[in-house]
């Protein structure tokens, strides 16, 4: 018996019992949506629609993508999904407002109450100001949409793991298919039951658990074995657990063949498992309430203000931006539409596993999600096409074909490097050699020093001088000590006393006027002629002048100068 005649037998009995099953007596309900109009209405039987009559999400990609003269404005005339679809009571609310309060001014105040409503026109308007609606909406904005695309992230789908499951759980025969199937099913069982959760959508196409079974997510014995799980908390994970244990099970039989493959889908689970926590955890933690309630009252107490403040007054009283008198405040219209739309668009976004327009497909994905992975794991398993050579076996450079529409591009050059397109002069590409540069480090210090301690009419020259040996004796050994060992202490063999020395360079001949007495201590002990020369560390001596290779700290220095400054 082929697939196709096991599946017209296994949804046989379904198709009898919708035929068998006797239509209701007709009846009026008052309660339906329809009242007065005759219905047959059969439970607990579900629909199974062949396609969807309208999708939610608006989709409006294609025509954005070219840019060119004025490519949004085709969009402004859009009404599903549009700002106009989800503004436009709030507006006529305003409006209405507005022209109320304006005609009570001009036709319903006596002289002395309108001289009263101006000055609480002016007042509304300095002080509206005050409330800084654009900064607390846009940060709310900002975390509501950043919100959205993560819970979207979130979303539970198996393409991965059906991908492992195909590949690792092997067997052709009637059990090996049995595995895969229900492995996936279990995944898609978990997947309705967090939806259903979190989306009203999905809780409207499956309101209990029945409908669930019926749908063939989940059989009758695994019904009961969810509702006999003692547990208070939601179980949309217990799928995920019989999954572990039919993959553990699989692997003990063989049809998983290693403990490398069975980790690998384990893992992909585990991702899988935490979408649909991460959905659950966005569903229950919320943005802060009061977050949004303060959002909500600073855009309603601006434009409560902005009834007011933006009254048009009369041009004859001669109060300060009151020079023309209309009916229509054009821009204040415009500033709700912006601010508004802006609340809107939050209130929108910030829960969207509702019904609006731009709301995620959730009975979508879970139809498509159910479908492709059973397509995945049963139809396509083992499913190879004939290996053949492909269209440029032989060919020395491979490159697919253009069509006429597109053949311009293969004019185009390659993209090599934006350094590519730099240019240089033919001398500056010559190499310099390392031995033709003349200026030595020490001169370009010293210089460096001359221009930062010029000689003043007040310094003497013995001073200038000590102090520029000084700083030169600290910036040579400093920087020899960094690149090179070239201070050492060396022990000598005839038991004479280490010479210390800083390597052959002297920046200046300065550095000679300062050179202390060499230092004085106990001496190292006799080597004899089979003990190899080694590095000697003298014991702590009476402190004396620091040898001229080590850097003695500026402060004992500038101490001496300003003891003897005309040493």
């Amino acid at each position: 018996m082929g697939r196709s005649e096991r599946d017209l037998g296994r949804f046989l009995p379904l198709l009898q019992g919708l035929a068998s099953a006797p239509p209701k007596a007709e009846a009026t309900n008052p309660s339906h949506p329809c009242p007065g109009v005759s219905c047959t209405h059969r439970q607990p039987h579900l629909l199974w629609p062949d396609s969807h009559v309208a999708a939610m999400t608006v989709t409006y990609t294609a025509r954005v993508a070219n840019a060119r003269f004025g490519g949004f404005s085709q969009l402004l005339l859009l009404w599903r999904g549009s700002i106009y679809k989800l503004l436009w009571r709030e507006l006529l609310c305003f409006l209405g407002l507005y022209m109320a309060l304006s005609a009570a001014y001009r036709f319903v105040l006596t002289e002395e109450q309108k001289r009263y409503f101006e000055k609480l026109v002016i007042y509304c308007d300095q002080y509206a100001s005050l409330i800084p609606v654009s900064f607390v909406l846009g940060f709310y904005v900002n975390l509501v949409v950043h919100r959205w695309w993560n819970q979207y992230l979130c979303m539970p789908l198996p393409d991965p793991l059906m991908c492992i499951v195909s590949g690792t759980v092997h067997g052709r025969d009637e059990r090996g298919r049995l595995y895969r199937r229900t492995l996936m099913r279990y995944a898609g069982l978990s997947a309705v039951l967090i939806l259903r959760s979190v989306s009203t959508a999905v809780f409207k196409r499956f309101p209990t658990i029945d409908h669930v079974v019926e749908a063939g997510f989940m059989t009758r014995e695994e019904r009961k074995k969810f509702e006999n799980l003692n547990s208070s908390y939601n179980k949309y994970w217990v799928p995920c657990v019989w999954f572990s244990n039919l993959a553990a099970q699989a692997r003990r039989e063989g049809r998983i063949r290693d403990n490398s493959a069975l980790k690998l889908l384990l893992e992909e689970l585990t991702v899988f498992r935490g979408k649909c926590s991460m959905l659950f955890h966005y569903d229950w933690i919320s943005v802060p309430l009061v977050y949004t309630q303060v959002v909500t009252i600073a855009v309603y107490s601006y434009f409560l203000a902005c009834l007011i403040g933006r009254q048009f007054l009369d041009p004859a009283q001669g109060y300060k931006d009151h020079n023309l008198d209309l009916f229509v405040p054009v821009f204040t219209l415009l500033q709700f539409f912006f601010y508004a739309g802006w609340l809107k668009v939050a209130e929108q976004l910030i829960n969207p596993f509702g019904e609006d327009d731009d709301d995620f497909e959730t009975n979508f994905l879970i139809d498509r999600n159910f479908q492709v992975s059973m397509l995945a794991v049963d139809e396509m398993y083992d499913e190879l096409a004939i290996l053949e050579k492909d269209l440029y076996w032989d060919a020395v450079e491979t490159r697919a074909p253009y069509t006429a529409a597109t053949a311009f591009l293969m004019q185009q050059p390659s993209f090599q490097g934006s350094t590519f397109d730099i240019t240089l002069a033919r001398e500056d590409m010559q190499f310099q050699r390392p031995d033709s540069v003349d200026v030595r480090l020490g001169e370009v210090h010293s210089d460096f020093l001359q221009r930062l301690l010029p000689v003043g009419p007040g310094m003497t020259a013995g001073l200038l001088g000590r102090r520029l040996s000084l700083l030169r004796r600290k910036n040579s050994c400093v920087s020899e000590a960094s690149t090179a060992a070239s201070c050492a202490c060396t022990s000598a063999l005839d038991g004479a006393t280490p010479h210390c020395g800083c390597g052959a360079v002297v920046l200046d001949s300065t550095l000679r006027e300062l050179e202390p007495e060499p230092l004085t201590g106990p001496e190292p002990p006799v080597l004899g002629p089979a003990t190899e020369p080694f590095t000697t560390v003298l014991m702590p001596a009476p402190r004396g002048p620091a040898p001229p290779w080590l850097p003695s700290p500026i402060g004992e220095e500038e101490e001496s100068l300003a003891r003897d400054p005309w040493a």
